[in-house]
């Protein structure tokens, strides 16, 4: 009986953690899309929820957080949940091969980053004519009046963003972890 409870326990402390997560990213959306920022800010629960529980609840984390942003505060948060769900997947799959300490954060960092900045690239050129609410889109803009394709435009800014905005993600995902200390960490780790 006292293993069931604890599982209970588990289930409701990583649901418990998943949803802090998720208002993690729309806090830092908010602040983002307030702020204009060039970097979005909406992937730091993300990362954090793929770090200390796995990808399936950081891609969790990055759709509902998507979903939630999309019907709140930005509506184009909507279209990128799918970026969110892999950035989720990718950090829960980089934290257990363990290129997310120490040195190996800056390759972990990149690998993080391109399967998202790909997806979005995409989303944001075909879908919104590299047009969105980011600060950044300002930049894309003078790219493409410069004479650069638009796809090349939107990837070009997409890469150095998405790269900053990712490796905030993973400081802030670190720090966080080394706060929570090892018991919670470990009692957050998916089986």
């Amino acid at each position: 009986m006292r293993g069931h409870r604890s599982g209970g326990s588990q289930a409701v402390l990583r649901l418990t953690a998943a949803a802090f997560c998720i208002v993690l990213n729309m806090a830092g959306a908010y602040l983002a899309l307030l702020f204009r920022l060039p970097v979005y800010l909406d992937s730091l629960g993300t990362v954090l929820a793929g770090a200390l529980m796995g990808p399936w609840y950081g891609l969790a984390a990055g759709l509902g957080s998507g979903i939630l942003t999309g019907i709140t505060s930005d509506i184009y948060a909507l279209y990128f949940a799918p970026v969110g769900m892999i950035t989720g997947v990718m950090s829960g799959l980089l934290h257990r091969a363990g290129l997310m300490k120490g040195w190996k954060m800056a390759a972990g960092v990149v690998l993080l980053t391109l399967p998202g900045t790909l997806v979005s690239s995409c989303i944001s050129a075909f879908l919104f004519g590299g047009v969105t609410s980011s600060g950044s889109s300002l930049l894309v803009q003078i790219l493409h009046h410069m004479g650069w394709n638009l796809t090349a435009s939107v990837f070009a800014v997409q890469i150095l963003t998405d790269l900053a905005d990712r490796l905030i993600s993973a400081v802030f995902a670190a720090a966080g972890m080394s706060c929570l200390g090892s018991e919670l960490c470990r009692r957050l780790k998916e089986d």
